[in-house]
C-alpha cells in the first residue's frame, strides 16, 4: 500500500502545483495571431455551429457502438457487433465503443472520452436541444455499462477487448468473439 501523504509540502505535491501554476499562466498568455491571408485562407471571420459539431460527434459515437445495439440507433448501417466480446474468459465484454476502424475497445481512452463527454453536458447541457442532451446522455450511458462489465471478476480490470491493430475488416460483418485482456 502507498503511503498517504499528510503534507502539502511534500515534492510531489510541489511538483503538480507548479505544472497547474505554470498550465494557468501559458494559458493566459497572449499569442501574436497570424494573418490567415498570409496562408491562403480567407481572412473573413467565420462563425461556428458548435451545436451541429456536437450533435455531429455525439453521433460518431453511436457510430462506434459494440454490442447489441438499442431501436433507437440513429447510425442505421450499423448492426449488432462483438455480443460475445469477452466469452473466452468467462466475462461478458459485450457493449463499449471502438477505439478506432481496427475494431478494438481500449478501457482507458474509453473512460477518458467518457469522462469528457459527460463534463461537457454538466457545463453546457442546458444550451444544448433536449434530444442531444438525451443522446448524449444515451452515449455516457453505454460506455459506463461497459466500463462497469470490465469490473466483472474481483481484483481484476479487463482493460481491452480484441489483440490490438489486427482486425481491419468492419465489425458489422464480424461475428467471432473478441479476447479480453
Amino acid at each position: 500500500m502507498a503511503p498517504a501523504i499528510t503534507s502539502c509540502s511534500s515534492p510531489i505535491h510541489r511538483l503538480c502545483v507548479h505544472i497547474l501554476l505554470v498550465s494557468f499562466l501559458a494559458a493566459q498568455w497572449p499569442v501574436p495571431s497570424c494573418s490567415a491571408s498570409f496562408f491562403g485562407f480567407p481572412t473573413a471571420a467565420k462563425r461556428h455551429d458548435y451545436r451541429d459539431a456536437l450533435a455531429k460527434s455525439i453521433l460518431f459515437f453511436e457510430g462506434q457502438r459494440s454490442g447489441r445495439l438499442p431501436p433507437g440507433q440513429r447510425a442505421s448501417w450499423r448492426g449488432d457487433s462483438g455480443v460475445s466480446d469477452g466469452a473466452a474468459a468467462g466475462v461478458d465484454l459485450e457493449g463499449g465503443y471502438y477505439d478506432a476502424g481496427d475494431n478494438v475497445k481500449f478501457g482507458f481512452p474509453m473512460a477518458f472520452t467518457t469522462t469528457m463527454l459527460a463534463w461537457s453536458v454538466i457545463e453546457f447541457g442546458d444550451s444544448m436541444p433536449r434530444d442531444e442532451r438525451r443522446h448524449a446522455a444515451d452515449a455516457v450511458r453505454w460506455a459506463t455499462d461497459y466500463l462497469l462489465k470490465t469490473l466483472a471478476h474481483p481484483g481484476v480490470i479487463f482493460l481491452q477487448a480484441s489483440a490490438p491493430h489486427c482486425q481491419t475488416v468492419t465489425r458489422i460483418h464480424v461475428t467471432a468473439p473478441m479476447q479480453g485482456h
